[in-house]
């Protein structure tokens, strides 16, 4: 039925019990805030972009309807962001007791302070980006010592780290080295991937090589 508030309503509360989630109950919590989450971030952006374009044409009253409803949009961002970064601070990475999880979990803490760093600004935008990206250092350092190059978690936080440092923090050389580092040392391991995560993984290698290869391009253009 794809109504995501209400299953992530549901998650929430199965995320507030003191026992550790399954992995498929942090894969639906997962899947029902990146939803609720993702048409909202979708159309945060298509009413900036009209914002912009109705200033460029000089109609005030237009642009300041899209500003009206860009400020509603953002605020329920907010509202949901916040509710899933205080379920991950209050008991879901309490509660993590293995490297995969706590992988899992701090990616999810810093996925959820970055989408708010894209559509916030000035000190509330910093402060975001920050916490974004001292829990991406610790997802990576975790992964680093407990997961194997080709997981597909830790690939996973190579992919949205290197985006976060790539659009949010515009550390362009940063962005690309993590994505080579991540796709190459994926890519020599690939005979060892597990059978039952070889489908996840080569998808998120492949991603990580498109970013690269987009990024590299744009930086091409530029100079």
């Amino acid at each position: 039925a794809e109504r995501y508030d209400e299953m992530a309503d549901y998650m929430e509360l199965v995320g507030k019990t003191e026992s550790e989630l399954l992995v498929e109950e942090r894969n639906l919590l997962s899947v029902a805030y990146k939803n609720a989450v993702g048409s909202r971030r979708s159309a945060w952006r298509i009413i900036v972009g009209a914002q912009h374009r109705e200033e460029s044409k000089g109609d005030k009253g237009h642009a300041d309807f899209a500003k009206e409803y860009c400020a509603k949009v953002g605020a329920e961002l907010r509202t949901v962001c916040g509710k899933i970064l205080e379920l991950l601070d209050s008991s879901l990475i309490p509660n993590s007791s293995n490297d995969e999880s706590k992988v899992f979990y701090l990616k999810m803490k810093a996925d959820y302070n970055r989408y708010i760093a894209e559509f916030t600004d000035g000190e509330e935008k910093a402060v975001a980006a920050e916490h974004a990206r001292q829990a991406y250092t610790a997802a990576e350092e975790t992964a680093a010592k407990g997961l194997p190059v080709t997981h597909p978690v830790r690939l996973g936080l190579a992919l949205n780290f290197s985006v976060f440092l790539y659009e949010v923090l515009s550390e362009y050389d940063g962005a690309c080295a993590m994505a080579r580092a991540a796709f190459e040392s994926s890519l020599a391991e690939l005979d060892n991937i597990a059978e039952d995560s070889y489908k996840d993984s080569t998808l998120i290698m492949q991603l990580l090589r498109d970013n690269l290869t987009f990024w590299m391009a744009d930086q091409a253009g530029e100079e």
